[in-house]
């Protein structure tokens, strides 16, 4: 019988818990966040719904820019820690609904009791059980658990934005080791066409020498070309090594595993820039996921100041409990009792005064945060799309220079083999060949990687950019 009115004790706090809680109760039942569901990677980061698309990437296979970008998301720790931060702030908000909850404690005990000498009422050992159960409803606070959960909230919000923004460092780094040993491939073909084209002249001046009709001199200028254009190659090779190695960083592999990109043509045709770049300011005000973060902490920020203040005043509760003993000099006791409890805090040595000072200079340094915050963003999107004006410029000066230097290459080259040229002409138009194929190069590499940061300064790097970049010259 004792356990059924426990039972019944316990079933009539609960329902009148709940019935006091009102709305607090349905909008805890209906709104209750599960971890669980929260979504591993933001919205628009991945190619694919397909759960298995981080086991389908293989290193071994030929890899195109998408396979880099979410080979490195998938492998990445950084994109492991920003997700688990964001779980962890998601159990916060958890903790922060348990206010609107009740608390209820059961203690159960007991013991043996070998008195002597004995009692009148019982001459022999004897055991004592004893059960207490106290339940405790927050009635009223103030509004500090409503303080305290639009806190947690915010701080959910300020993680997930920053889960967005280290996804997107990792994919800009992703793109730009991508393009880096894309253009380190090109590079490396360059020094093979300028160390073959130095080699033929070297041919024909050695051809020219043993014939005699040239001097010593052109022999050995052509000769010191050829071995500089070696070295230009042996350079670009370490260069493509270092190169594979960050990019295998990036997809949190060995520096020395073994990848293979699909082949990429860098080369591009005259491009333009169209976008007015205060609409790309606005955007990216409205889009950075950090300033988004940001603009949460100050919210935050806010809501804490709110508790400070809420928890310096009085709460309200009620409270109900359940004191039963049974086994003492054969008798029983069961007590229950339910009232209304105010806590109210006299003084407490003025902490609460302080920690409402605190949280509002909290609050003002995240307003100096997200103010200086909002000023680098415009910054960044002035800074990358000045920079991608410049590639613009860079790719279309870089397309003439090659056409001119390779036409001017083939002249000097076929006048010093019909003898009417001289060896410092043609080694200085392949030269000047040399370096312009280097320059497309490079300007190809800046104008890729500028379209990336430009995209990353506004706050819209995602999968959408990622595919619109060049990724390969093969159909896949």
């Amino acid at each position: 019988m004792n356990i059924l009115r426990l039972s019944a004790f316990l079933s009539l706090l609960c329902f009148s818990c709940f019935a006091l809680a009102g709305e607090d109760s349905i909008w805890y039942s209906t709104n209750s966040l599960n971890i669980n569901s929260l979504p591993s990677l933001p919205a628009g980061y991945l190619i694919t719904d397909n759960q298995d698309t981080c086991s389908s990437i293989h290193a071994q296979n030929t890899l195109n820019l998408s396979d880099v970008a979410n080979a490195a998301l998938c492998n990445n720790p950084q994109t492991r820690e920003v997700w688990a931060n964001a779980r962890a702030q998601a159990a916060q908000v958890g903790i922060a609904k348990s206010a609107y909850l009740p608390s209820v404690i059961n203690t159960i005990g007991t013991n043996v009791n070998a008195s002597s000498p004995r009692l009148v009422t019982r001459d022999n050992a004897y055991s004592n059980l004893n059960n207490s159960l106290v339940a405790t409803y927050l009635l009223y606070d103030f509004g500090n658990r409503d303080a305290a959960l639009e806190n947690a909230r915010q701080l959910l919000q300020a993680a997930s934005a920053t889960q967005s923004a280290a996804v997107q460092t990792i994919l800009f780094a992703a793109v730009t080791n991508y393009y880096q040993v894309q253009a380190s491939i090109s590079a490396l073909e360059a020094a093979i066409t300028s160390e073959t084209t130095a080699q033929e002249s070297f041919k024909a001046a050695e051809a020219r020498y043993q014939a005699g009709v040239t001097t010593p001199a052109d022999k050995l200028q052509a000769q010191t070309a050829y071995a500089q254009a070696t070295l230009t190659r042996i350079t670009a090779e370490g260069a493509l090594k270092s190169a594979y190695g960050s990019l295998a960083n990036v997809m949190g592999l060995p520096a020395n595993a073994t990848l293979t990109l699909m082949p990429s043509q860098l080369n591009v045709e005259a491009v333009e820039l169209n976008q007015d770049i205060t609409t790309l300011i606005n955007e990216a005000i409205a889009r950075r996921p950090d300033l988004i973060a940001s603009e949460a902490q100050v919210k935050a920020a806010e809501a804490s100041i709110l508790s400070s203040r809420a928890a310096a005043k009085p709460t309200v509760n009620l409270a109900m409990s359940n004191a039963w003993q049974d086994g003492s000099q054969l008798s029983s006791i069961n007590t229950t009792t339910v009232g209304l409890n105010v806590t109210i805090p006299l003084f407490i040595g003025y902490a609460p005064s302080y920690r409402i000072q605190s949280a509002l200079a909290n609050a003002d340094v995240k307003i100096a945060q997200r103010d200086r915050l909002k000023l680098q963003v415009s910054l960044d999107v002035w800074g990358a799309y000045q920079s991608l004006r410049t590639a613009i410029e860079s790719v279309n000066a870089s397309n003439a220079l090659v056409r001119s230097a390779e036409e001017s290459a083939r002249v000097a080259l076929g006048r010093y083999k019909a003898g009417v040229g001289n060896i410092i002409d043609t080694l200085s138009a392949q030269s000047a060949l040399a370096n312009a194929n280097q320059q497309i190069v490079q300007s190809t590499l800046n104008w890729n990687i500028a379209r990336a940061s430009l995209a990353q300064a506004i706050g819209g790097l995602d999968n959408a950019m990622i595919l619109s970049l060049p990724q390969a010259n093969v159909e896949h």
